[in-house]
């Protein structure tokens, strides 16, 4: 069931804490942890909270509020990286010392922010997609088989293209194909771990919003904005 110029009264929240999850994991995502011996991303802690959003955002919304919240996040994004780096033209204090760290957070290169940025949007669309598409196959049965298959070649998408366009060249290959296995591995275990989380969310924001969308009709453009 869907409703059409219905007013949810969650979704613009849902979408703020989307955006939330993804600017802080934008300026916190050169810290470097250890994760089964292999350099991650400290992301992998909380980025993928933006798949488990995005499978809300498909599930109960449809892949058309879904694609919305990833144009929004990506426009939020950019906005927050330029008036980061922005600030950092304005000539700093005499008395304060800690600008070079300041410097060293708000400073990421051009490619990294672009590998981010486009490894993000291929990630969230190919998650939504997928989704989208098991729900009509499977009827809307299995709720936890298409979360974790969409987050699996969601987040597949996503690690692939931002280690292999922003670090490649930065690490020897064995170490790369290593980073891209582990950080894909755990994003897909933190979305396993939330799953009660996710059926909890979704079951309460269907009884609540009065929906249950499936995508017979969509138009799947990834361009699309409508």
């Amino acid at each position: 069931m869907t409703r059409k110029g219905y007013n949810y009264r969650f979704l613009n929240f849902l979408t703020a804490l989307n955006v939330t999850f993804l600017l802080v994991s934008d300026f916190t995502g050169a810290r470097i942890v250890s994760a089964f011996g292999v350099g991650v991303s400290v992301t992998v802690l909380y980025f993928p909270m933006t798949y488990l959003m995005g499978d809300i955002f498909t599930e109960v919304y449809g892949y058309a509020q879904s694609r919305r919240v990833i144009w929004i996040s990506m426009a939020c994004s950019v906005i927050g990286s330029a008036i980061a780096g922005a600030q950092l033209t304005v000539p700093v204090a005499d008395f304060f010392v800690s600008d070079a760290a300041y410097r060293t957070v708000f400073s990421p290169s051009l490619l990294i922010s672009a590998a981010g940025l486009f490894a993000f949007f291929a990630g969230d669309i190919s998650n939504s997609y997928i989704l989208a598409k098991l729900k009509i196959l499977d009827r809307g049965k299995r709720l936890w088989s298409r979360f974790v298959l969409s987050t699996i070649v969601g987040e597949g998408v996503n690690t692939a293209l931002f280690y292999g366009i922003a670090l490649r060249g930065a690490l020897p290959a064995d170490l790369l194909v290593r980073g891209i296995l582990v950080g894909w591995m755990a994003k897909v275990v933190v979305e396993v771990i939330l799953l009660p989380v996710s059926y909890a969310a979704v079951g309460f924001l269907k009884r609540a919003e009065d929906v249950d969308h499936f995508d017979y009709d969509t138009n799947f453009n990834p361009f699309s904005v409508h």
